[in-house]
């Protein structure tokens, strides 16, 4: 049975980022992921994960400017030094919470910047950080996001992933395989999964259009989640999407996957 993940940047929008942890653990959820949680000092978040009995799952490498619409710094040339301290700042939070997966951003590529020369720093970047991702016992995963939804990002598809990772050629950089984000691009996700299987660390579950819970759109996430379970993948599922309504009231695909029931 597939394990879920609540993704706390986008569930549960109407409560503040830290009362998110209870409301996860009220629904169900056995273990959560964000964008990241720099703003708060580590032992608070040790805190809230131990209180409420939560995996801390996934998180991203700090993405520099996001209010001002960046994205990642991994392909940024000019940022390499601000991309290494990021490197030291995401293993001091993932040791702190024993989170075992980190997600590097890749950027949005700047105006006037060749895609080439950003591929240069891109590769560079993620082959240092999976060396010191790999000493400390974490896995470095790279993430392809769609360019209609972040238009401009560095990493589109699958086919972008392999050959970036081959550039990089390190045995620690590893694929987040976003459902909704491939059914964009390429489509074929079950297939596209398998294929890839012994290279994807972690799974994110959005339906499209719209990018709501599953069952909202044209995905069939019955077929998905058994075809996980058939795979026999063991590592979480994140569920990464914007409410339809809210956030409890739209679980109903959740309840068959619930560990236990949540109190009330």
């Amino acid at each position: 049975m597939p394990r879920f993940s609540a993704n706390l940047s986008m569930l549960y929008p109407d409560r503040n980022f830290l009362d998110r942890f209870a409301a996860a653990a009220s629904d169900g959820f056995a273990a959560v992921e964000y964008v990241g949680a720099y703003d708060h000092p580590t032992d608070l978040i040790v805190e809230l994960l131990a209180q409420h009995g939560l995996v801390q799952a996934l998180f991203n490498f700090p993405a520099g400017l996001w209010q001002s619409g960046e994205r990642g710094l991994a392909g940024l040339p000019g940022r390499e030094a601000e991309f290494r301290e990021s490197i030291a700042t995401a293993i001091r939070y993932a040791q702190a919470t024993k989170c075992t997966r980190l997600n590097c951003l890749a950027g949005i590529l700047p105006a006037g910047v060749a895609r080439a020369e950003a591929e240069t720093v891109l590769v560079a970047n993620l082959r240092l950080a999976a060396a010191a991702l790999a000493e400390n016992g974490i896995q470095l995963l790279l993430e392809p996001i769609n360019p209609r939804d972040m238009p401009g990002y560095l990493v589109n598809s699958s086919a972008d992933f392999e050959r970036i990772a081959a550039l990089v050629d390190h045995p620690n950089l590893w694929l987040q395989y976003d459902f909704y984000h491939m059914q964009v691009v390429q489509g074929d996700l079950v297939s596209g999964f398998l294929r890839l299987q012994e290279r994807i660390a972690h799974v994110q579950v959005a339906d499209h259009p719209g990018r709501h819970e599953p069952g909202t759109g044209e995905i069939n996430f019955g077929y998905v989640f058994s075809a996980l379970d058939r795979s026999g993948y063991r590592g979480w599922v994140g569920a990464e999407y914007r409410p339809l309504a809210g956030t409890s009231e739209g679980l109903g695909w959740f309840v068959p996957f619930r560990p236990v029931q949540p109190a009330k």
